[in-house]
């Protein structure tokens, strides 16, 4: 309880905390609608779908590099996050006066003008907004899945309302994402962090790295065996839940508006118990170690896949789902915790960025294309084995190529509770 009480008096961690939380606000409001957007109100089919997560992709990864360069960098410097916040608080416009009417009559270009939008706003923000609220809870001393979390709540939130708006117009999806945008840039201009570290220093001394030390790390085996496991398990995984469950999943029903809000109120809860783990997976971690917590995850994450790929009924398929309130909190946390353990955390944005965010975007420039003309070609069930395939497969490479924790410890270290107790 005293930690509890600690915690809330850190404004480092009350500001991270609702960034995040309005951010994904923001963002959730509308994305997880946005696949069936694309196929029942603009009428695109699959492969035109891949298409457009692909240039989003593309497009994304090479801000993510920019941002993770820059704010390391900014240290702890808001110019980008502001930026992400300007951008969140017009998506409503935007989306329904400039994207709509262009991927209807001028595909191309709106393909193009809404990945950068888009990507600058919401697919690369996110990484960095989660990379800021990272390098803040070191700095500040508190938890960061604690902060974290709060995006999960965020995301509950809007997608318990999300369906029924959808259902009523899709307009106002859009619109509400632009009133939690609004907040946030809001948060970003008005609240400032301390100017006092938890360590008693101030926030202007932390040495920054250089260009050249962010450019080495690409020379580095041990970013790329990492970077191949995110392409192979994560890539995949976001293919299959962004691109192509939620249209399966409201296919289940008798109707799509039925599917649609049945799917948001599902959403809401999975995403809800998702924050309730980002608050218990530190936990699970300091038992069992970063490595373990991260093969746990991609096992969970082929646990998913095949559950839906062998059932049909609504109910079982909804369980299966809520397995990703799980997989989630115990990839992300253990894949920036493995960053900060095994390499330089000075760095932490760009090897977030590039080791992870930068590398499942590739993956989606170069698979969501051809899963979803597979997709066409022989239905969603059959390609969601492919995918499991896959990623069971990145598994047991995982299991192979991980570090163990006590392993080339250029970071901070990590120790575990049982070591703790036995020292």
């Amino acid at each position: 309880m005293a930690n509890l009480r600690q915690t809330l008096k850190n404004t480092a961690y009350l500001q991270s905390s609702l960034t995040i939380l309005l951010f994904f606000a923001s963002w959730g409001i509308w994305w997880s609608f946005f696949a069936i957007w694309l196929e029942k109100v603009i009428g695109l089919q699959g492969a035109q779908i891949g298409t457009v997560y692909s240039v989003n992709s593309l497009v994304t990864l090479i801000l993510m590099f920019f941002y993770g360069t820059m704010q390391d960098r900014l240290g702890i410097k808001r110019h980008l996050t502001i930026l992400v916040g300007i951008i969140a608080a017009s998506v409503g416009p935007f989306m329904i006066f400039v994207y709509e009417p262009l991927l209807k009559n001028q595909f191309t270009l709106g393909l193009i003008l809404g990945a950068i939008v888009l990507s600058a706003g919401f697919m690369a923000g996110v990484g960095l907004l989660e990379a800021m609220a990272e390098r803040l809870s070191r700095r500040y001393g508190f938890e960061y899945g604690q902060a974290r979390m709060w995006g999960s709540f965020g995301y509950a939130m809007v997608a318990l309302m999300a369906g029924f708006l959808f259902t009523i117009n899709p307009h106002l999806n859009f619109l509400a994402g632009t009133g939690f945008g609004i907040a946030l840039l809001l948060i970003q201009l008005l609240w400032k962090s301390p100017k006092t570290a938890a360590d008693g220093s101030s926030a202007a001394d932390t040495t920054q790295p250089g260009l050249a030390e962010m450019v080495a790390l690409l020379k580095m085996p041990s970013l790329w065996l990492i970077i191949v496991f995110v392409l192979f398990s994560w890539t995949f995984y976001t293919v299959f839940d962004q691109q192509m469950f939620p249209q399966f999943y409201t296919s289940l029903f008798e109707t799509p508006e039925r599917g649609q809000q049945v799917y948001g109120i599902l959403n809401s809860v999975q995403v809800f118990a998702e924050a309730a783990m980002m608050g218990v997976v530190p936990l699970i971690m300091r038992k069992v170690g970063v490595r373990t917590t991260l093969l746990m995850g991609v096992t969970v994450m082929f646990l998913r896949i095949t559950g839906c790929a062998l059932l049909t009924d609504p109910i079982a398929v909804s369980a299966v789902k809520m397995l990703h309130a799980l997989e989630v909190p115990l990839f992300i946390l253990a894949i920036f915790r493995y960053f900060t353990l095994h390499f330089n955390p000075l760095l932490s944005a760009t090897l977030y960025m590039v080791g992870f965010q930068i590398s499942a975007q590739i993956g989606n420039v170069i698979m969501s294309t051809p899963l979803g003309a597979l997709r066409d070609q022989i239905g969603y069930q059959p390609t969601f084995l492919v995918i499991a395939g896959t990623v069971l497969a990145a598994g047991i490479y995982a299991f192979f190529t991980l570090k163990k924790d006590d392993q080339e410890v250029l970071g901070d270290p990590f120790i575990r509770n049982s070591v703790k107790s036995a020292a």
